[in-house]
C-alpha cells in the first residue's frame, strides 16, 4: 500500500510506520525487502522504520532468510515480550487483573472478589488491589499502562464511569484517580461489551465482519456494537445498553429505575433464583447431586453441565431464557441489520443449547430479508475473553501511528 499524501509529512511517516509494524506483527519473521515489496514502500522508508522499532524494542532481528541472488536477508520479528500491559476487568462480582504481553498473552493473573462492595468503597478497593498487583511486577519500566474494562456507561476520552447502576458507580473519574495514584504513562477505560466486540473483530474468528454485535449474557447483559469496523458508543457513551431495553412495561423493577428490563429475565441472578425456587417446590434436578445437596452453591458451570446432561429443569429454564433473549435480539436485527451476532458471557459460553434455540427463534421472528445472510455464533475468544478485551483497547492505540515515538 502506497500512501500518496502531500503536506503532512509527519502523518505520512506515522501511517507508514503503522503499516510496516502491522506487516511484521502479522507476517514476521520477514525481511526488510519483502516488507517494502508487499506494501509498495521504498527500502529506505522500511529500513528507517525498522531501525526505530529495534531502538524501542518493538522488534528483533530473528534469523537469516533465503537469498534470491544477493546477500541473505536478516529477518525481522515482532517482540511482544519486551513490554506488557496491565489488564483489569471489573464485573458485578469480581475484579480480574492480568499482566499481558503485546499479543494479549496472559503472563500472570489474579482474581479479587468484590464481596458486595459498591460505590466509593469499591473504587477504593479497586485502587488497593491494583496497587497490590503492581507490587508483584518488578519491571514496571516495561509497563505501557493500565487498560480497564467495566460494565456501564463510559466516557472513553476522559476515563469516566458515568453510571453503573448495579455497582452504584456514578461520575467516577477513574482515569484521573489511577493516574494520580500510580503515575503510569497511560490509563485506558472502556465498556466491557464494546471491548469484547472489538477483540472478536481484531483477535477472534470474525475478522472479516465490519458490522457485528457482541452480546454478553452473564452476571449482567450488554452489547458491543461494531459499525463499519469501529465501536458505536452513542452520543453519551451509552450505545449497547441492551440489558436495559424493556420487554415488559409492567415487569420487574430494575436497578436503573425502569421496569421490565431484559437483563432481569436472563442474567445469572435471574437463572439462579429460578433454580432455587424450582428446587424449593420439589423439582428434581441433577444440580442437587452436583452441589452435594446444597443447591445454593450452584454455579454457572454446574448449570451448563446439567444442561449438557439433558437435565429437565436446566432445559426448561434455558428455554425461557432463550425466548426472552431472542425477543431482544430480534429488535437488534430489525434495527441494525448486522452481519453477525456473537453470543458470549458466562451463560452463553459453551452453551450450544442456548445458541441453537436463539438462532431458531430469531430466524423465525425477525424480518426475513434481514436474516438471509445473518450469522449467530458463539464467542471465539475462549475463557480469557475479558483479559483479551482489556488488552485490545490499549493495543489498538499502541500500534497506531506515533505512540512509541512521541514519548
Amino acid at each position: 500500500m502506497i500512501v500518496n499524501r502531500t503536506g503532512n509529512q509527519k502523518l505520512i511517516q506515522d501511517l507508514n510506520r503503522n503499516i510496516i509494524l502491522k506487516t511484521i506483527r502479522h507476517d514476521g519473521p520477514i525481511s526488510r525487502s519483502e516488507i517494502a515489496k508487499r506494501n509498495g514502500l521504498s527500502p529506505t522508508t522500511v529500513s528507517f522504520a525498522v531501525k526505530e522499532f529495534l531502538k524501542h524494542g518493538l522488534v528483533n532481528e530473528d534469523s537469516i532468510g533465503k537469498s534470491s541472488g544477493g546477500r541473505k536477508p536478516i529477518l525481522i520479528r515482532f517482540s511482544p515480550e519486551n513490554f506488557f500491559v496491565i489488564g483489569v476487568a471489573i464485573t458485578n462480582y469480581e475484579i480480574m487483573i492480568s499482566k499481558m504481553d503485546l499479543e494479549t498473552k496472559v503472563i500472570h493473573q489474579k482474581i479479587f472478589p468484590i464481596s458486595n462492595l459498591v460505590g466509593e468503597l469499591l473504587v477504593e478497593y479497586l485502587v488497593k488491589v491494583i496497587g497490590l498487583f503492581l507490587e508483584e511486577c518488578s519491571d514496571l519500566k516495561k509497563c505501557i499502562g493500565i487498560s480497564i474494562i467495566s460494565p456501564g456507561i463510559i466516557d472513553v476520552e476522559d476515563g469516566i464511569i458515568y453510571e453503573n447502576t448495579k455497582l452504584k458507580l456514578k461520575n467516577i473519574h477513574l482515569k484521573e484517580i489511577l493516574n494520580r495514584r500510580f503515575k503510569l504513562k497511560n490509563v485506558w477505560l472502556e465498556n466491557d461489551a464494546n471491548a469484547i466486540a472489538l477483540a472478536e473483530k481484531q483477535y477472534g474468528d470474525y475478522k472479516k465482519y465490519n458490522n457485528l454485535v457482541y452480546i454478553i449474557v452473564g452476571d449482567g447483559v450488554g452489547a458491543g456494537i461494531i459499525v463499519n469496523g469501529l465501536i458505536f458508543r452513542g452520543s453519551s457513551g451509552g450505545g449497547g445498553e441492551f440489558g436495559h431495553t424493556s420487554i415488559d412495561i409492567n415487569g420487574i423493577l430494575c436497578d436503573c429505575g425502569n421496569k421490565g428490563c431484559l437483563e432481569n429475565y436472563i442474567n445469572w441472578s435471574s437463572i439462579h433464583s429460578k433454580i432455587l425456587s424450582s428446587v424449593a417446590k420439589g423439582k428434581h434436578t441433577i444440580m442437587l447431586e452436583l452441589t452435594k445437596g446444597d443447591i445454593n452453591q450452584v454455579t454457572h458451570s454446574i448449570f451448563r453441565h446439567a444442561l449438557k446432561k439433558g437435565d429437565q429443569l436446566a432445559q426448561e429454564i434455558m428455554e425461557e431464557t432463550a425466548l426472552y433473549l431472542s425477543a431482544g435480539i430480534v429488535n437488534i436485527v430489525n434495527l441494525l441489520n448486522p452481519e453477525i451476532i456473537i453470543l458470549g458471557g458466562k451463560i452463553a459460553y459453551n452453551n450450544h443449547f442456548l445458541i441453537s434455540r436463539v438462532k431458531q427463534l430469531v430466524f423465525k421472528q425477525a424480518l426475513e430479508i434481514l436474516t438471509n445472510k445473518l450469522e449467530i455464533c458463539p464467542t471465539s475468544l475462549g475463557e480469557d475473553f475479558r483479559m483479551t478485551a482489556a488488552a485490545t483497547i490499549s493495543l489498538q492505540e499502541i500500534f497506531n501511528f506515533s505512540f512509541f515515538f512521541d514519548s
